[in-house]
């Protein structure tokens, strides 16, 4: 693939088989099934939540709740896949979270739902960028976020690993 532009179906949505293709996530801990949209300052995801992750098993125990964290999770690897798409090599970085703030969870999401995930990109530079973001359940907002990522050379960032 040339581009992620590639990965874009007849209608400019991304399937969960090529998300895993572009950012570094497989289906153990990948919070977004489908790109619904992708543009230069904008990606909408969405994660279907069933009630059989692993996860509802514990949190709350016998009352299934999402964990405020994962939301947050789903944005974050929605805003890497947005910043990816604004750089020239995504394949030779890693995208990494760098800031989380001004973060506010409105409503509690239980399953069955999908959640919708909204990030904007507000800047970027060679070294990172800041997005804000929003989750949604039906239309109803259930989080916001302000997200600043890290840009950092995959090779060199690697061999940082023990």
């Amino acid at each position: 693939m040339a581009s992620i532009d590639d990965y874009k179906d007849k209608k400019g949505e991304i399937n969960t088989e090529d998300i895993m293709k572009i950012i570094p996530y497989n289906d153990h801990f990948l919070f977004i099934d489908k790109v619904t949209t992708l543009e230069k300052d904008l990606i909408i995801a969405e994660k279907k939540l069933t009630g059989e992750e692993d996860f509802f098993k514990g949190h709350f125990a016998e009352f299934p709740i999402m964990p405020g964290a994962l939301i947050i999770e789903g944005m974050g690897q929605a805003a890497t896949l947005l910043v990816r798409y604004n750089l020239d090599d995504h394949k030779t970085k890693d995208v990494l979270a760098y800031k989380i703030n001004e973060t506010k969870f409105s409503a509690p999401t239980f399953p069955p739902a999908t959640l919708t995930f909204e990030l904007r990109l507000l800047g970027k530079d060679d070294k990172g960028a800041l997005l804000t973001g929003v989750a949604k359940v039906d239309g109803k907002q259930v989080a916001e976020t302000r997200i600043m990522l890290a840009v950092v050379d995959k090779k060199e960032f690697r061999q940082k690993a023990p």
